[in-house]
């Protein structure tokens, strides 16, 4: 809607994990060579961490980006509420296997020779299995981590047959911590935080640069009160640096003072 106004060829801050809008800061980019490394290395597990917000979802996708289609088979779980065996169903579903080898009918043992029967596929063809669970911290049947576990079983003499990599907010680390044998399996792990003031410039100016805009938009009062209010969480950036943009957009100004945000921040918390 205001795009054209700013010159923008798209909006600069959306909430959905595109990774064209990654922001690399030095975090994030330790947190993504510890992922790489665990993928590439097969490590078995990795996981990482962070406050709601902070950039996980994003950063996995930016892995992903980075991981050769033609070596890395990857299943993508987004929605980890099931059962044990609905889990190992999403598993084979996000392999490529198909729906009538996972039915219902399916007991545990055919499900785990058919994922058993799809690592051995890719290790012989010189790919390797990737299964990422995103949003991990939602998991509240124990059981589930139990399989985790499980399928880390899965290997030759000399190596994983696939890799693991746990994505969730902060209280994963302790239901993984409950579950003392997954969490022995753990090869590397990290935990994401907050951007602190300089990189939460730093960040909106890459955004709106990556939309086509690289003439400063936001005063630098502006930013300050951007991070005093957000705390440096990108999900929060984004809300309200993209309600600012709109609030300049009908008042036509040039560009976007702590006038602007405090309006929005007014209207975010309802202060009257």
């Amino acid at each position: 809607m205001y795009e054209a106004y700013w010159e923008l060829s798209e909006p600069p801050f959306e909430n959905s994990p595109n990774p064209k809008f990654f922001y690399l800061s030095p975090e994030h980019e330790e947190a993504l060579v510890r992922l790489v490394y665990v993928v590439t290395e097969r490590k078995g597990c990795g996981m990482l961490t962070g406050d709601y917000g902070c950039g996980k979802t994003t950063l996995a996708r930016a892995l992903l980006q980075r991981l050769d289609g033609e070596r890395y088979e990857v299943g993508l779980l987004t929605n980890p509420c099931w059962s044990p065996l609905d889990f190992l169903r999403e598993v084979l579903y996000q392999l490529g296997v198909e729906a009538q080898d996972t039915s219902p009918d399916k007991s545990k043992p055919e499900l785990l020779h058919r994922l058993n029967d799809v690592f051995y596929r890719n290790y012989r063809a010189g790919k390797d299995t990737v299964i990422i669970v995103d949003e991990a911290q939602m998991i509240d049947d124990e059981a589930i981590f139990e399989e985790l576990r499980l399928l880390l079983n899965f290997q030759t003499d000399e190596r994983f047959l696939m890799t693991l990599l746990l994505i969730g907010s902060t209280e994963l680390r302790e239901k993984v911590r409950r579950v003392r044998h997954l969490d022995q399996r753990i090869a590397i792990r990290y935990h994401l935080n907050a951007l602190d003031g300089a990189h939460t410039a730093n960040y909106i100016a890459h955004r709106l640069k990556m939309a086509g805009q690289t003439r400063k938009i936001f005063t630098d009062e502006a930013v300050k009160l951007v991070f005093d209010f957000t705390r440096g969480t990108p999900r929060e950036i984004n809300n309200l640096c993209d309600l600012s943009l709109l609030i300049g957009y009908g008042k036509r100004v040039r560009e976007i003072d702590e006038k602007i945000v405090a309006e929005v921040i007014k209207d975010t918390v309802g202060v009257s």
